[in-house]
């Protein structure tokens, strides 16, 4: 499983040395099982979501068990260039209680429409719930049409962040961008 893990990281542009600590991290007992993300994400979608339980298995073959989980909502849209605005509740394993989060942030590429989301954001290595409050960069191919699931992972330093997504709308294309988790709501998406 580990040869699994270093050779997707390595596709997703990672090094194996960088992976390392995050398997270490993710066989503990502060970790969410794959049976309680599917759960809890079915649960936060609603019926209306059909491919949860698929969308969280390729993550989870992808990056392994999650030690904490994001809820929120968020409204984007983009010809070109593009602008997301969201905010939810961050809840870690280890930690009781919820953190408020908002996150805004600017994107490039050949995108073009807009939707409504729903969003699931699986958290990785992160110990404190301040950690959340930086920029993430990230890469995000969407075709949001009535509905649907789609994921993208954002990485900054040892923490990774893979949102789940399912919208409505109509988002069709690739871009290239980051997110800003904030502790207050932001206009400016820089």
């Amino acid at each position: 499983m580990s040869d699994q893990i270093s050779r997707r990281a390595l596709a997703l542009g990672l090094t194996a040395s960088a992976l390392a600590p995050a398997t270490a991290f993710a066989q503990s007992n502060d970790t969410y099982s794959e049976p309680e993300v599917t759960e809890a994400a079915e649960n936060f979608f609603g019926a209306g979501a059909e491919g949860v339980a698929a969308v969280v298995s390729h993550v989870f073959e992808d990056l392994g068990r999650p030690n904490g989980y994001i809820q929120g909502e968020e409204g984007s849209g983009a010809i070109g260039i593009g602008l997301r605005y969201g905010d939810g509740h961050l809840r870690l394993k280890r930690q009781s209680g919820l953190t408020r989060v908002y996150w805004q942030g600017p994107s490039v590429g050949f995108d073009t429409g807009g939707n409504a989301s729903k969003v699931f954001t699986l958290v990785y290595n992160m110990t404190d719930p301040d950690q959340v409050f930086h920029r993430y960069a990230g890469v995000d191919g969407s075709a949001y049409f009535i509905g649907g699931v789609g994921v993208n992972y954002q990485r900054r330093n040892n923490v990774t962040l893979a949102p789940m997504r399912a919208g409505v709308g109509f988002r069709l294309g690739a871009n290239i961008g980051y997110l800003a988790y904030s502790r207050r709501r932001r206009l400016n998406p820089f």
